[in-house]
């Protein structure tokens, strides 16, 4: 079991494409949206809370993504069929670089 989720509410778009692609058993009933919830670790939270500064978790600990983010995840969802995806979506969510300025060697 994880200790974080992220919360893909599905539109009817994104519900049709998960049944087709036989995640009907991955979809869950929370706040009365149509669900899918991908797991992570405390790692990949860390790395999602730096990675996206205001990303706020619930008492579930489950939060929702900016809707870029999350159609990235939702991409690997359907492409992998499965909600464990997580391992695989965290260097496309996250860019330890971000904001940062690239620094160049000196030359002596």
């Amino acid at each position: 079991m994880a200790d974080f989720y992220v919360n893909i509410h599905l539109d009817d778009e994104k519900l049709g494409k998960a049944e087709a692609a036989g995640l009907s058993g991955e979809i869950k009933e929370i706040d009365g949206k149509k669900t899918i919830q991908v797991g992570m670790s405390k790692m990949d939270q860390k790395k999602l809370v730096k990675g996206f500064p205001g990303l706020a978790f619930d008492a579930a600990n489950a939060c929702t993504l900016p809707p870029e983010a999350e159609n990235i995840l939702m991409g690997f969802v359907l492409d992998l069929k499965t909600s464990d995806v997580m391992k695989y979506a965290i260097m496309k969510l996250f860019n330890p670089l971000a904001g940062k300025s690239l620094r160049s060697a000196s030359s002596a």
